[in-house]
């Protein structure tokens, strides 16, 4: 296999002169995409509902199609899978992503097409390894196989001509039969609903597999790297796996597990951040070195950016790329080969660069505190939580956290839920720690802070190992893309993980 490794490398370099291309003329292909989109969409109902076949740019674009959440597309998803076609998108939609959010028990269904299928999610997924090979020229990626640890449901039936089932088994499900040639476990494994069972049979169907990648959610590929080092008694990883290569993350921020996973997969292995959604694949990192992923700007997707402080009002305003600013917190705005119009993705974005543009995902439109007006977004938690490491030498497995409001018996504090990996000699010394790094990141937080008049110092339990995990099975969560809510103005869940917490204990 090592012998085709030159050429599978410039096979998948082809298609980099394509990526240049929208590179380097990025407003000009996203005014293409848009054309493109309203070309299908003035088929439909939704587009003849909206005068589709009257708008011939952006600006008109916006004038007559509101921004959309859920709830509002939900009606005509409902008429898809009933049996409706040519609702959101003309041609048919056999398929839906389940897809759960992480404060709610309601399950969302994304419509999935045949074109956001080819034109997006695998055409990303193929762009992904060319920007990768373009980078490792030298790469044997692709003469061993890749560990996917996806989500656990199945496929299920939502009438005579269509299913359901969470992204990775629709995309698993979907995919060409040579992909199954290079990855690893086999299908049945990979869709199993069990989450527990599945970790043991992951971890034993592949040990003796050639594993060159693995791509997951960080919290759940540790679970699973812990169990293949017990059952081998390896070490690291790479005594596992030799051509190991690649760790493929997303779904959550890097940054609080990198220690961990350098420790157990060991050196020479690269990682790369992508970021991709039921909605759609929307970016990966193209450059190491640098800090943000590249915005995928022709894949079936029209992008707007909403300034998160227009969020809420009767009429939000959007810009497109020519107007981004570097640093600038926006909500992300899309129109889909889905059939999703003007959609509020509901994930806040910042730009890392301009032309190429790049960006990192700052948090959740509704995951952040600002309880007291410190703004307080999850790229910020997960910053001072890596600081709060580093100096006394913790490992965090997972953590969330709440505001406590003002009461008779006090002013108002953060409350942080920490499962440790390993515990600080001294969690007093950890929690100064941390609330010294959010004063240095975030300067509405130090004001909050300042002598205590409005916050407290925070307020830190160390859960443990496994509240988490039984919080999230007590909801149906347990594994895959399924994550714990990182930051919330309100206590709910909170609560709830207290409660489980006293159970475990």
């Amino acid at each position: 296999m090592k012998l085709l490794s030159p050429a599978i490398s410039r096979l998948a370099r082809l298609r980099y002169w394509r990526i240049e291309q929208w590179m380097q003329n990025p407003v000009e292909v996203q005014r293409e995409v848009l054309q493109d989109l309203i070309t299908h969409g003035q088929y439909t109902e939704f587009g003849r509902q909206y005068g589709f076949e009257d708008i011939f740019n952006v600006r008109t674009f916006k004038q007559t199609v509101p921004i959309h959440e859920y709830d509002d597309l939900k009606p005509y998803i409902e008429r898809i899978m009933n049996g409706e076609q040519n609702v959101l998108w003309n041609t048919p939609v056999t398929w839906f992503a389940k897809s759960s959010g992480t404060t709610s028990d309601k399950s969302k269904f994304i419509p999935i097409t045949e074109e956001s299928l080819e034109d997006g999610h695998y055409q990303s997924a193929r762009d992904v390894l060319t920007l990768y090979y373009n980078g490792s020229p030298e790469s044997d990626l692709l003469t061993g196989k890749g560990l996917v640890i996806g989500g656990s449901h199945q496929i299920s039936k939502v009438n005579d001509d269509a299913h359901y089932g969470d992204l990775s088994a629709v995309l698993l499900q979907n995919a060409p039969i040579y992909a199954q040639w290079v990855k690893t476990p086999e299908l049945s494994i990979a869709l199993m609903d069990e989450w527990e069972n599945k970790i043991e049979k992951l971890a034993e169907s592949t040990i003796h597999e050639n594993v060159t990648s693995i791509s997951g959610v960080p919290t759940w590929t540790l679970v699973l790297i812990k169990r293949i080092l017990e059952v081998t008694g390896k070490r690291t990883l790479k005594e596992v796996w030799p051509n190991l290569e690649l760790y493929i993350h997303g779904g959550v921020s890097f940054t609080p597990y990198r220690c961990q996973f350098e420790k157990l997969i060991g050196e020479g292995v690269n990682y790369l951040e992508m970021y991709n959604a039921s909605e759609g694949f929307f970016a990966a990192q193209d450059d190491a070195a640098s800090n943000g992923m590249l915005l995928f700007l022709q894949h079936g997707i029209f992008y707007e950016f909403m300034p998160v402080e227009e969020y809420g009002k009767p009429e939000p305003r959007t810009i497109g790329l020519d107007k981004v600013e570097v640093g600038k917190n926006y909500a992300l705005v899309i129109s889909t080969n889905g059939g999703l119009w003007r959609y509020l993705l509901g994930d806040t974005i910042q730009f890392t660069t301009v032309y190429p543009f790049r960006i990192k995902v700052s948090g959740r439109l509704k995951h952040y505190i600002n309880a007291f007006g410190e703004e307080v977004m999850v790229d910020n938690a997960d910053k001072a939580i890596a600081a709060a490491c580093a100096a006394t030498g913790a490992v965090v497995n997972d953590y969330t956290a709440a505001p406590i409001y003002f009461s008779e018996n006090g002013n108002g504090a953060h409350e942080w839920l920490i499962e440790f990996e390993k515990e600080p000699q001294s969690l007093e010394n950890f929690t100064h720690e941390l609330d010294n790094a959010l004063m240095q990141i975030n300067s509405d937080y130090e004001a909050k802070r300042h002598k205590s008049i409005a916050l407290r110092l925070p307020v830190i339990h160390a859960l443990k190992k496994g509240v988490f995990g039984e919080w999230l099975k007590n909801k149906g969560k347990l594994g895959g893309q399924h994550k714990v809510p990182r930051l919330c103005n309100e206590r709910t869940f909170l609560e709830e993980i207290l409660a489980v917490r006293l159970a475990v204990n």
